[in-house]
């Protein structure tokens, strides 16, 4: 029986009943955690948002409020976004931490609401077993965060080396501090009625409320998975980067 994934990501497309130009835009919205219940040793919930991404054409504007995820998902994400013909705008009303952050990168152009925030960090997970299991996931965790640090060199154009430092310090940035190192372009402005329709975020973030927030996602969803079965995931992962 096909399974019903929980999406975390939803689509406004223009009305179809009115003869609009083949270039309008079309929205996507990614909101909660990316791939809470599902993606993970999951074929059914990629190719699906893969098919929603190519059932239509034109410019895509990606809203995205998101405590992060499967870094595993964003990546996949990331290159399907990247691989899209049309214009990518990434729009962050709220919050791109994490793995959200790295889906953020495949925007062509990325603006943050001036309240903000987007954060970076280390990869993490949990393993169990001897030294040989633990060795296995800290190489695989060093494998995954290179791979992530091509999206943020990619956009940024900043040193390897000092994306490493960043995400040693889970770093967290506002909206000035995002377009000074490049993970943004510019600070969205709702000046239109598309964008005035769209729900806002809170108007005020406090970073140890949002980090304690985000870990309580973690600690809440995160499997306990073997090692051996990350490994694999790292396969695919180094397959699409």
């Amino acid at each position: 029986m096909e399974r019903n994934p929980k999406r975390f990501w939803a689509w406004k497309e223009p009305p179809k009943d009115v003869d609009l130009p083949e270039e309008t835009q079309r929205v996507l919205f990614l909101n909660g955690t990316i791939a809470e219940e599902s993606w993970f040793d999951d074929d059914i919930t990629p190719a699906l948002f893969k098919s929603e991404l190519n059932e239509g054409s034109g410019d895509i504007t990606v809203w995205i409020n998101s405590p992060g995820g499967d870094c595993v998902a964003a990546a996949q994400i990331y290159n399907m976004l990247m691989d899209y013909k049309g214009n990518v705008t990434v729009k962050i009303d709220g919050i791109a931490a994490s793995a959200a952050s790295v889906i953020a990168m495949a925007g062509t152009r990325v603006l943050i609401s001036p309240v903000g925030m987007l954060m970076i960090h280390n990869p993490a997970t949990i393993a169990m077993g001897d030294h040989n299991e633990m060795q296995k996931a800290i190489d695989m965790l060093a494998e995954v965060k290179e791979s992530i640090i091509n999206a943020y060199e990619i956009k940024t154009g900043m040193s390897r080396n000092k994306i490493a430092r960043l995400m040693e310090e889970e770093t967290w940035m506002d909206a000035n501090k995002a377009i000074e190192l490049g993970f943004a372009d510019d600070v969205l402005k709702r000046d239109s009625e598309e964008e005035a329709s769209v729900p806002a975020a809170a108007s005020l973030y406090s970073e140890r409320k949002v980090q304690a927030c985000l870990m309580n996602k973690i600690a809440a969803k995160r499997p306990e998975r073997k090692v051996d079965d990350l490994m694999g995931r790292l396969e695919l992962l180094r397959k699409n980067m």
